[in-house]
């Protein structure tokens, strides 16, 4: 599972499409509807949050939103209630983790999608997360191990 703190924009259709069904599967981990990936790392940060439900709700409303701009037809009606909208926080050390492990699956995937992603400028978050100063965070597999 990958819930990505980048931007919805940078991702491929692939990328896109996946994460559309993580946030979907992470939402029913946090409903306490199905049984697998309820340790699941890249949940702690939702949990966290004072309203899981309403974050990952808005954490979904992005990235249909991207797949709308882009002519997909993701189910709006999937989609719970966004109540409350305080964000949450990510490192710069998160983001550019992410940014790097995007390349490397692009290079890989999709060279052509390579030319989406920032270099030498500010990475964008996802709407729901904001940044602050930091190394990668503790919840990402395989770096702080």
């Amino acid at each position: 599972m990958r819930l990505w703190s980048i931007h919805p924009s940078y991702l491929d259709s692939k990328g896109l499409v996946a994460g559309w069904r993580e946030a979907l599967l992470a939402r029913a981990v946090l409903r306490g509807v199905t049984r697998g990936y309820r340790h699941h790392p890249q949940l702690e940060r939702f949990r966290g949050h004072k309203a899981p439900l309403s974050a990952i709700n808005g954490y979904l409303r992005a990235l249909h939103a991207e797949s709308m701009s882009r002519g997909y037809r993701f189910d709006r009606s999937l989609i719970g209630p966004v109540r409350c909208r305080d964000q949450i926080s990510v490192t710069r050390g998160q983001l550019d983790f992410e940014l790097t492990h995007l390349r490397g699956k692009l290079q890989q995937r999709a060279p052509t999608e390579l030319s989406r992603l920032p270099i030498g400028k500010e990475i964008q978050t996802h709407p729901l997360f904001a940044v602050r100063e930091g190394p990668v965070e503790s919840w990402e597999r395989g770096v702080n191990e």
